[in-house]
């Protein structure tokens, strides 16, 4: 990574900390004047995000410490641990923005400051713009996975502020239930995302198979092997960002240690080049060639 492609990395890291910062205190304003649903739905979700990079910045930097005495596997599991907590929170809150809309549903009333709540939502719609932007600018220049995945996400949020704002504007115009109706919607939402997360967790902590992509990709590369009379008993599963491919690969019994050591090592390396976070286990069966 060039020194140029660090602080684009860095600055478009913070310029996103600071929006969300920012969002939260102007929906936490806007809500308090004007009791909407809806911006409290938004301002829900800004504090889910925050919520959740706080627990992946610690998870990851956990989740990448070395394999040691106690833990021979490393300490990926760290990572669908808090993805599992995240989920837990996450759909606590859209269960609570539910009940809370619909006991609006029941007793509407017109909201106070429908003008400031508006105008925050705006400025909210503004902002980020601006850093979805800025980061794809960034991930144009950097190729960044992570930056990315932010910038889709905010994307998201714009949605969502969009709808919010659709509902403001109608509660402006008499309809009371639209504030209530678009808070339940963005709820489900949310709680949908939770959903993901936690299942998306729940399979890697038990170990599940890699996609099927992936899992094509190895077995092609293992299948082009030369010498190699087959394969069996192969087994992926993942742990934080590291994927662990084990197989037993079956060898001409004639062959020297030295030559069936070779094939497994040029076999490895080519499993690496494909996925450079793997750790690649391969037996070696001696097969009579028929």
């Amino acid at each position: 990574m060039t020194t140029n492609h660090a602080t684009l990395l860095k600055r478009v890291t913070y310029a996103s900390v600071a929006t969300a910062i920012i969002l939260i205190m102007v929906k936490a304003v806007a809500w308090y004047l004007s009791g909407s649903i809806g911006i409290l739905a938004s301002l829900i979700d800004s504090l889910m995000d925050s919520f959740a990079s706080i627990i992946n910045l610690f998870a990851v930097r956990y989740a990448l410490q070395p394999a040691d005495h106690d833990h021979h596997f490393g300490h990926g599991k760290a990572e669908p641990l808090a993805g599992l907590a995240q989920a837990s929170f996450i759909a606590g809150s859209a269960v609570f923005l539910i009940f809370h809309a619909i006991e609006r549903l029941q007793q509407p009333h017109p909201l106070a400051h429908n003008n400031i709540s508006i105008a925050v939502m705006v400025f909210a719609i503004i902002v980020t713009l601006i850093l979805v932007s800025y980061q794809r600018y960034v991930v144009k220049i950097t190729n960044n996975l992570a930056i990315k995945a932010d910038s889709l996400h905010y994307v998201t949020d714009l949605m969502t502020n969009f709808s919010i704002l659709i509902a403001l504007f109608l509660t402006l115009k008499g309809y009371l239930w639209a504030d209530a109706v678009f808070a339940i919607l963005i709820a489900i939402y949310i709680f949908k995302s939770a959903f993901h997360i936690g299942n998306d967790s729940f399979q890697q902590l038990m170990d599940k198979n890699l996609d099927e992509e992936t899992e094509n990709l190895i077995l092609k590369t293992i299948n082009a092997t030369d010498d190699a009379l087959g394969f069996h008993d192969f087994k992926t599963r993942q742990s934080g960002k590291h994927k662990f491919i084990q197989f037993h690969l079956e060898l001409d019994e004639n062959f020297s240690l030295l030559k069936a050591h070779e094939i497994t090592d040029d076999l490895e390396r080519k499993l690496l080049a494909l996925i450079p976070d793997a750790e690649v286990i391969i037996h070696e069966d001696p097969t009579k060639v028929v």
